[in-house]
């Protein structure tokens, strides 16, 4: 029988709420409930059972719960006392906004992780991209997020009979989650038009509020979209080719700009989080162009001035590159409106990287639209140095301007309320809101080591519980016969010893390096009077073959007899899991190669949460080692395969001869203090300095405040600043074949002492240009065997006097070290007053070293 398709008429069905619960709505579709247990409560106590199901999302709850059960809660004195408290609670913080007129910042992120039922992230960058925003608005600070929202979202996670990850894409149903279409002032739902090879692409916009922050989120499976393939553009999270990364990519950047623009926004400084929203940058340099008549070069300035991009890819790999054929398809159109010839467009994504070929970089265009540019971590910061110092390819790897800031973790949503709870009783009364003072974690050494023990155990037991439901539930769900079931729901032991890893399975992590060497891990795992239990983790990319295969060994370890009740796998790893986990383990354990975990902040979770660390040094506790209470394994050497087998080693030893003994002394009195001074040292060095209000102020600092005074000082009198800036950078082309430095002056090949002052000079060719439009440098340091300089100070030499229609530069210079001391001569354009903001593009000229 055929069906005759008609259009379906919609209407949207809202819960009906008491009068004496009224704003149970406006309480859920805003995430401040998320870090806020007084108002997660609310949710929480109306039905516990219907909230776990729901998957804390209250939205969802509200439009399940039935109306007996809101009857009985409007009822009841002691709930509306709590609720209208959590009322008070929500207008005194939403009563503080950002004020008028001050720093504005967009920002742009391919995934926010708010909620585990909330599907538009895949693992760290958009749980980091969520803690931030919160952050953000816990500092009132002025900050709009920008993002896509998926129609299916990344992947949900399961195991078939032989371990191998298969990959479901449930539907989101948008309208039971904390998010709204965005209106217009008047009152309109918001569109806005992209135009796309094959044609017009509308893209609708939509609204969470995370605490006082806003966040655009655009959606391209709207009726509007006759093509399946536009309307699939949102569709996945870091799904589908090449073309539909550019698709979501032009969506992201260039949609966001004009969503921002089509609500009314107006920032200051535009943060790329990440390489995936660059093409912001090309839509500014149209508008600038087309809105007041600057060229392409001028339009670059203007745009680089307040534009902010933050790196958190440690390999070449892991950046978004497009062919370019496939950037000529969607970007010819815009050189030929806008008079640029392609190749110089296509030049600003080119250059970054060997491997990268002539293919067109996302990271490469970010890096030289944006002034202002910085890593996740400091060790981050080298790496990124190095593998992007080919666009600065005159200047010392150590020079190239980008700064390292540091990830953090928003302690209040990571936090486990019970450890909270006991700080309540112990810290200053404000430690909730002065949580960055390192005094306050102070206190924490007053805490009895019995309750913070106790505390520790109770989440053990918690953790405990949620595993083997999770792992009965998947058991259910295939069928597994009955003894499985019996197994399942006695696995693991809240006394015992417990080791937590979780993580995206990429081969870098080396997830399977603890399974090394089987044999010993058998003997630790099983020993009688030490044992140890061991929880893992993790998804791989669908597309990740080496990935999923780690999975499936993993999971063929734990059906070993000897291992089954040591190890055990968790499916479908999320926010929900890895909160149990740090805040439940005793040990968190992360084993990557050295130099390509960016950052990292699921060790910061466990650690805030006094679950100690063992860890290679890399990303975050490359910094925090030594403060962490934790242990580090191996050394501070670069990556090389033969470590896989010295580092195995390392674990196993550790755990043998120092962790475990520690953890099982002193039980049979009830507490190991050993261990329990190390789980203070973890939380009192590491709580105030790894989360996301220091990170943000670092931010603002460093990054936002210049930026914006930047943008400031580019668009003042008609952008004249930009205008000026683009013709010296053609005067400076033009002159530079010709600059030189003629003659240098300065102990050359003298016998010095300590203390004797050395005079530097420089006589150079300025070819036209004046002595205000170079910076002339000595950079001194120690010579090697090689003849080549180390351990380096750069000195500005200043200008001294014009001579003979030269230019004399020079200072003078008092080594203190002895030995081979050598230096060489610079000189590099000097419009930019600040060399963090040194662009890609400004050529530099050396002399021989001396």
């Amino acid at each position: 029988m055929a069906y005759h398709v008609r259009p379906v008429k919609e209407f949207l069905v809202s819960p009906a709420l008491p009068p004496e619960l009224s704003r149970l709505g406006e309480l859920a579709f805003n995430f401040l409930w998320s870090w806020k247990q007084s108002i997660r409560t609310v949710f929480r106590r109306l039905d516990p059972a219907l909230w776990k199901e729901c998957r804390r999302n209250p939205v969802l709850m509200l439009g399940r719960v039935p109306q007996e059960t809101l009857a009985k809660a409007a009822a009841d004195p002691r709930y509306v006392a709590q609720y209208q408290a959590a009322c008070r609670e929500f207008d005194e913080y939403m009563a503080q906004q950002p004020p008028a007129g001050g720093i504005r910042v967009a920002y742009f992120s391919m995934e926010y992780g708010l909620l585990e039922s909330v599907s538009i992230y895949s693992g760290g960058l958009g749980i980091l991209s969520g803690d931030y925003l919160k952050a953000a608005s816990d500092a009132n600070f002025g900050l709009v997020g920008v993002g896509l929202l998926y129609q299916k979202g990344y992947l949900e996670q399961h195991l078939n009979p032989d371990g191998w990850q298969v990959e479901k894409y449930p539907i989101n149903d948008f309208f039971t989650w904390p998010v709204q279409p965005a209106v217009d002032g008047e009152g309109n739902e918001v569109l806005v038009e992209l135009r796309l090879p094959r044609g017009k692409c509308y893209v609708k916009v939509w609204k969470m509020q995370v605490g006082r922050v806003p966040l655009l989120l655009l959606d391209t499976n709207i009726p509007q979209n006759t093509t399946e393939e536009y309307r699939d553009i949102t569709d996945q999270l870091y799904g589908g080719d090449a073309v539909t990364r550019i698709q979501q990519e032009f969506v992201l950047g260039v949609g966001g700009l004009r969503a921002l623009k089509a609500l009314g926004f107006e920032p200051t400084v535009f943060h790329m989080n990440e390489g995936h929203s660059a093409f912001l940058a090309l839509e500014r340099m149209r508008l600038l162009m087309q809105e007041q008549g600057l060229s392409w070069e001028e339009a670059l300035e203007a745009a680089r001035a307040n534009n902010v991009f933050t790196t958190h890819t440690p390999v070449p790999a892991g950046i978004d590159m497009f062919d370019p054929g496939l950037i000529y398809e969607y970007f010819h159109a815009y050189c030929e409106r806008n008079n640029v010839p392609f190749d110089r467009f296509l030049a600003l994504g080119q250059g970054g990287t060997e491997e990268q070929g002539d293919r067109f970089s996302m990271a490469v265009l970010a890096l030289k639209t944006s002034a202002y540019r910085n890593a996740v971590s400091r060790l981050h910061s080298e790496v990124s140095r190095n593998m992007f110092s080919r666009l600065w390819p005159d200047f010392p790897v150590h020079e190239v301007p980008i700064l390292p800031i540091t990830n953090g973790v928003h302690l209040p949503t990571w936090i486990h309320p019970d450890l909270a709870a006991l700080y309540d009783q112990y810290l200053a009364p404000g430690w909730r809101e002065q949580y960055m003072d390192p005094a306050i974690w102070a206190q924490v050494k007053d805490i009895p080591d019995e309750e913070l023990w106790e505390i520790r155990r109770r989440r053990k037991r918690r953790l405990i519980a949620f595993i083997r439901e999770r792992l009965l539930q998947r058991a259910q769900e295939r069928h597994a016969p009955s003894t499985e079931l019996k197994r399942l729901s006695e696995i693991f032991d809240p006394e015992v010893f417990t080791i937590g890893f979780a993580r995206r399975f990429a081969t870098y992590k080396r997830a399977t390096l603890l399974f090394r060497d089987i044999g010993r891990l058998k003997k630790i795992l099983t020993d009688a009077k030490m044992p140890v239990q061991v929880v893992i983790a993790g998804k791989a990319h669908p597309k990740d073959t080496p990935g999923k295969t780690l999975i499936r060994e993993i999971i063929q370890i734990t059906r070993d007899p000897e291992l089954a009740r040591h190890i055990v796998f968790i499916e479908d790893y999320d926010i929900e899991v890895g909160r149990e986990l740090v805040q439940g383990v005793d040990l968190w354990l992360n084993t990557p190669r050295r130099g390509e975990e960016a950052c990292g902040t699921s060790g910061m979770k466990a650690a805030i949460n006094g679950t100690l660390n063992l860890s290679i040094l890399d990303g975050w506790f490359d910094e925090a080692y030594e403060v962490s209470g934790g242990w580090a394994i191996g050394d501070r050497d670069p990556y090389t395969p033969d470590l896989d087998d010295v580092h195995a080693s390392s674990i196993y030893s550790l755990l043998e001869t120092e962790i475990l003994p520690m953890y099982y002394r002193n039980r049979e009195e009830g507490v190991p203090q050993a261990w329990m001074k190390r789980v203070k040292t973890s939380i009192m060095n590491l709580s105030p300095t790894f989360n996301c209000q220091r990170m943000i102020r670092d931010y603002i600092e460093r990054m936002y405040e210049p930026a914006h005074l930047a943008g400031l000082r580019a668009s003042e009198d008609g952008y004249r600043w930009a205008r000026e800036k683009a013709e010296w950078n053609r005067k400076v082309e033009r002159a530079w074949p010709q600059v030189s430095i003629e003659d240098v002056s300065g102990a050359v090949g003298r016998a010095i002492v300590t203390g004797a002052a050395i005079a530097l000079r420089a006589l150079v060719d300025l070819a036209g240009l004046a002595p205000g439009d170079v910076r002339v440098e000595a950079v001194v340091g120690r010579v090697n065997p090689d003849g080549e300089l180390y351990d380096t100070t750069v000195l500005s030499l200043p200008f001294l006097k014009e001579q003979d229609g030269k230019f004399l530069f020079g200072r003078d210079f008092v080594p203190h070290q002895t030995g081979r001391i050598g230096y060489t001569l610079r000189i590099s354009p000097n419009r930019s007053e600040d060399p963090v903001t040194r662009p890609c593009y400004l050529p530099v000229k050396w002399t021989v070293r001396n």
